[in-house]
């Protein structure tokens, strides 16, 4: 896990080293261990390196090829370059290293663009060819990590951080008035966009070769929206399913067991984490440390995780470490929390906090159970959605419905002081619409206030669920269920889960791995999706383990990866905007951004 810079000139120009070496100082915590820079006329290459595989500085980037001809930037890791590398072995390939990125570099000078369908894990990379002086860049499939890039004067600029961009001082920072508009709407920045409107992100699961210092049109490789799309109907028995499941999960979290030092896991009360747990142990997992979060103001309430934990912890012999936060160390920690912030986002506090306490363990690695819920369906909109959707469209065709509907809703909104409500009776005909009302944070009519009447209307310019949804998730499957799926998957998972886990982990200079969020494991389950509504509390994933999940943890309530967070702005005088926690926190998180303090 690392951070990097690519600087790919236009004929006749050149970037400053100086502003190269900017950005890799401002993405010194993604990668502490090492920093290494190298150029000729036309490119820069920059890397901050967290060593992981091959802890060696032989593995250090940029990296060449054997044959001298390519140069690597690499973030991420390549869970399956052991298999991978002894093919290449077998056809001749000599290697030096014990790092993935060699055996990345070396599949691609054999390979090209072709291999990318062949690497399992999470990836971003620029691999410059000096032999026809042309660079290409690609990410994985989910989106786990991050590319951005912008295109200058000079040329293109490319680097796992906006701020990194930012940082060189050639990238202008106007504002992005569609992406500004989408954090109020939805607590998130959805990619390509960025909070400025000179930088975008390379799409998750596409790729890109730049030519003379421009940026080409980005294809798309691998489309993880199509697992849901193109389910099939004719399911198997459900005692195929679960053994098909239980071993694909198997083979995803051995995969990401891959490292030269010490794994841990984020252990909360929920069935994620503590079925991953289980199958870490299983996979061999030696001396597994797990960490919880807790909060005094929830504890001896069902928020409280860390009495669950401990059942979990001891289910499967594991260390177990308890990490209290209080407001006062929230308030310390507030500025680099945002600060830290590569973009704005309503979540992600939880996580760096306890990413925080895994460094402060000496761990450089930990397993999340981010995205089971997306995957097995753990959310109740999987159920409530279709069944309103079902109900609504039908009936809001019936002469006079909608009236009825607008000015009873008009009326719950007025007493409630939520504007969304007022948005029901139009937007819950469509899965999309339905979504939007469940997941959204404010109402487009609250936007000129909280953003200004002028880059308010220019945001909202051709604004609906429907197609601000399908920009995202493409066409979504006819299947209600599924199509949650799909849309979760491609929206609140990639925009905000994956990225806030990106930044908050890095922070702390901590890889962090999502066994549940593996192209190869949605692959490998796709056939199996249309039946995952018949095992609810996600118990294919609790019962995965050779020892299942306790009988009382997957009836539970689920709690969420929950934090005080409006309790302690309201101490601290910094709550604004009505509605719950994540409208306090995304007024103060864009209070920050819009003063320019970031």
């Amino acid at each position: 896990m690392c951070g990097f810079i690519a600087a790919v000139a236009r004929l006749g120009t050149a970037f400053e080293t100086t502003a190269i070496k900017r950005a890799l100082d401002q993405m010194h915590r993604r990668g502490p261990d090492s920093e290494g820079i190298w150029q000729e006329p036309g490119v820069q290459l920059g890397h901050r390196r967290l060593a992981i595989l091959d802890l060696d500085v032989r593995a250090n980037q940029p990296m060449h090829s054997d044959c001298g001809r390519y140069v690597i930037v690499f973030n991420g890791e390549i869970y399956n370059f052991h298999a991978l590398r002894s093919d290449l072995i077998a056809k001749g390939i000599q290697f030096h290293t014990t790092s993935d990125t060699e055996v990345l570099l070396a599949l691609f000078a054999r390979e090209g663009a072709a291999m990318l369908s062949r690497l399992r894990g999470m990836f971003a990379f620029v691999i410059w060819d000096r032999t026809t002086r042309r660079a290409f860049a690609a990410r994985d499939p989910y989106g786990i990590k991050p590319l951005y890039w912008a295109q200058t004067a000079d040329g293109v600029l490319l680097a796992s951080q906006v701020r990194a961009l930012l940082a060189t001082g050639q990238v202008s920072r106007a504002p992005c008035a569609r992406a500004q508009a989408n954090f109020w709407l939805l607590g998130s920045v959805p990619e390509p966009h960025t909070w400025y409107q000179a930088i975008q992100a390379l799409p998750a699961g596409h790729c890109a070769w730049i030519d003379e210092g421009r940026m080409g049109t980005p294809q798309r490789w691998w489309d993880v929206a199509a697992a849901w799309r193109d389910a099939p109907a004719a399911l198997p028995p459900a005692a195929k399913v679960r053994e098909r499941v239980r071993t694909a999960l198997r083979a995803s979290v051995a995969a990401h067991l891959v490292a030269d030092v010490p794994v841990g896991v984020f252990l909360s009360g929920g069935i994620d984490s503590g079925a991953l747990a289980g199958l870490m142990v299983e996979a061999g997992a030696q001396n597994l440390q797990g960490i919880t979060i807790a909060y005094d103001e929830f504890a001896g309430t069902h928020n409280d995780e860390a009495p669950v934990a401990a059942t979990l912890a001891a289910h499967y012999g594991i260390t177990h470490h308890v990490r209290r936060v209080t407001r006062e160390e929230f308030a310390a920690d507030l500025p680099r929390i945002l600060a830290a912030m590569d973009q704005p986002s309503i979540d992600g506090i939880n996580t760096w906090y306890a990413t925080k306490a895994v460094a402060e363990l000496g761990l450089k690695v930990v397993v999340s159970g981010v995205g089971g819920d997306e995957l097995f369906q753990g959310y109740s909109s999987f159920q409530q959605l279709p069944r309103l959707v079902l109900a609504w469209g039908p009936a809001s065709r019936v002469p006079g419905a909608m009236p009825l509907a607008r000015a009873a809703m008009g009326w719950q909104a007025r007493r409630s002081g939520n504007a969304r409500w007022r948005q029901m009776p139009d937007w819950a005909r469509t899965m999309a619409g339905a979504w939007w009302l469940r997941r959204g944070l404010y109402a487009p009519a609250e936007l000129p206030a909280l953003m200004g009447p002028d880059l308010a209307t220019e945001g909202l310019q051709g604004f609906s669920p429907d197609a601000w949804v399908g920009q995202m998730s493409g066409q979504l499957v006819a299947d209600g269920t599924l199509a949650v799926g799909q849309i979760e998957s491609t929206t609140y998972l990639r925009n905000q889960l994956l990225r806030d886990s990106d930044w908050a982990s890095m922070d702390h200079s901590v890889e962090l791995r999502t066994p549940l969020v593996d192209a190869w494991l949605l692959r490998d389950v796709q056939p199996l999706l249309g039946a995952f509504s018949q095992f609810p509390n996600k118990r294919l994933l609790a019962e995965a383990p050779a020892r299942p999940l306790p009988e009382a943890l997957i009836n539970r309530t689920k709690t969420g990866f929950g934090i005080p967070v409006q309790t302690w702005l309201s101490q601290m005088g910094k709550a604004g905007g009505e509605g719950g926690p994540s409208n306090a926190w995304a007024c103060e998180v864009a209070r920050v951004y819009g003063g320019g303090a970031l």
